[in-house]
């Protein structure tokens, strides 16, 4: 079996091999060619992929998921359509250096339950962008709707010239097979998106790897705020594809001086606060206590699905389920990430009280991923900016869409967002085409004046110290 397992994987790094030696060939032109084809071909398929995906999993609401989809194939497309990603990339006549992109070589793929389509399709154009193959591992439960993505993109991709096997899929179930292609010598990077078991994995297998985890976002609402509008932008982010989003709000975090304006605002925009008893039926449901961890027979269902389950009712047209905490830990199971719509909701004594109960939720299990404030105090923004540990601090906007980028704001639109040396992570970015390229640099002869000014002959003197030997670039210039 072992020596099976070992052959197909050969046999797919052999096949991307080959193909990332065609790729190596390609100029711009041809690139960008191959990339506006397989754009228009996944962006004209989104909703029927978005169904796929949601009949499929029984996770998430499909018209979401066409969003998640267009984010995944017109924004990333609009993003990265005029990027350099081939030959020359820039040159500095001052520096004299030279930029040259060279593509990396295979790259290994994985991608999660909760976003399938637009996470391989948006994965295929960054890695097609920057002359990569791109081997795919889907989640066991997402294999037919990520493996219809990854053909209508193949075959886009081969109609506008592409290399054969530029787009590969490995078979699902086997966690076996998997490890050993992420452990290939011939895998150039791992681009991991999912849980923190497979960042592991793809941290441990010897190959260089991208992986982003969780995100435990804390949202602080300062009492600078619109109220009513901090309300209806977090609800729709909560509610959006059923709270899936790893970088959806998972705590609302208020003073107590407006934490009865922000209960009420709750409310009256059909919201529903769970009783003490309800809260304890919801947690047997929602997490698995020993590993403190969500459970993931409640990730991206309805609000009246997880109400049925937990055995609890709920006012008809509720949007989400919130729970009212007093700490943060095993103690207080729903203040861990939770993908559905499910919030934990905090009343601090004062604002430092506040930002300590964001940075704990933060450290729970989200470090480096994302935070929410709203505020209308630039003052607040920029303490809070400072003190919480998180890659994306998303300003007065739905966390779901402004961490993911590309809509609310200008960051790179993204369905893989770095989380920092915190979160075990090389980057605090969201993820995109320039890092999947190797830069060369090309260093002409420029001679550093400020060095060659300085006597030689004093580094060889015992007698001079720092001050002697000082550059004097300012006193020749």
């Amino acid at each position: 079996m072992a020596d099976n397992i070992t052959e197909r994987a050969n046999d797919i790094l052999e096949r991307a091999v080959f193909a990332a030696a065609e790729f190596q060939e390609f100029n711009q032109e041809q690139t960008n060619t191959v990339v506006e084809a397989v754009y228009r071909a996944a962006l004209n398929a989104r909703i029927k992929l978005a169904k796929m995906a949601v009949e499929e999993t029984g996770i998430g609401i499909w018209e979401d998921k066409v969003w998640k989809n267009v984010i995944g194939t017109q924004l990333v497309y609009e993003n990265i359509k005029d990027e350099k990603t081939v030959g020359i990339i820039s040159r500095d006549a001052i520096t004299g250096i030279t930029e040259i992109a060279q593509p990396l070589g295979p790259i290994f793929a994985v991608t999660p339950v909760t976003n399938p389509t637009s996470t391989a399709i948006y994965k295929i154009l960054i890695c097609l962008k920057t002359r990569n193959p791109i081997i795919i591992s889907s989640h066991r439960n997402a294999v037919r709707s990520t493996g219809e993505a990854a053909r209508i993109c193949y075959e886009a991709a081969l109609a506008a010239g592409a290399p054969e096997d530029c787009i590969q899929m490995i078979p699902a179930g086997s966690r076996d097979f998997t490890q050993t292609v992420m452990a290939h010598p011939r895998v150039a990077l791992i681009l991991a998106t999912g849980g923190t078991g497979l960042v592991k994995a793809a941290y441990s297998s010897g190959n260089p790897a991208i992986g982003v985890g969780p995100g435990n976002v804390p949202v602080f609402i300062d009492e600078s705020a619109d109220i009513p509008y901090a309300i209806s932008s977090i609800i729709r982010s909560k509610t959006f594809d059923n709270g899936t989003v790893c970088a959806s709000e998972q705590s609302v975090i208020v003073e107590e001086k407006i934490a009865e304006n922000v209960r009420k605002e709750f409310e009256r925009q059909h919201c529903h606060f769970l009783t003490p008893e309800e809260t304890l039926k919801v947690e047997k449901i929602a997490v698995v206590k020993d590993s403190m961890s969500m459970s993931p027979f409640i990730v991206g269902q309805s609000v009246d699905t997880i109400a049925e389950k937990a055995g609890i009712s709920v006012p008809k047209g509720t949007k989400i389920l919130l729970a009212e905490l007093s700490g943060v830990g095993k103690e207080h199971l729903l203040s861990v990430e939770i993908l559905a719509p499910i919030l934990a909701f905090y009343t601090a004594k004062d604002y430092h009280s506040a930002i300590k109960l964001c940075i704990d939720l933060n450290y729970l299990g989200g470090i480096g991923h994302s935070a929410g404030i709203y505020a209308n105090n630039e003052q607040r923004v920029m303490e809070f900016s400072q003190l919480i540990n998180a890659g994306r601090i998303v300003v007065n906007t739905p966390t779901s869409q402004g961490a993911v980028g590309g809509t609310y704001n200008m960051l790179p639109p993204s369905l893989t967002l770095g989380c920092g040396t915190g979160g075990k992570n090389i980057t605090t970015e969201n993820i995109t085409v320039k890092h999947l390229i190797n830069i060369q640099r090309v260093c002409n002869r420029k001679m550093n004046d400020r060095f060659f000014n300085v006597d030689k002959d004093k580094y060889l003197d015992e007698n001079c110290d720092e001050t002697d030997l000082r550059y004097e670039y300012h006193k020749n210039h």
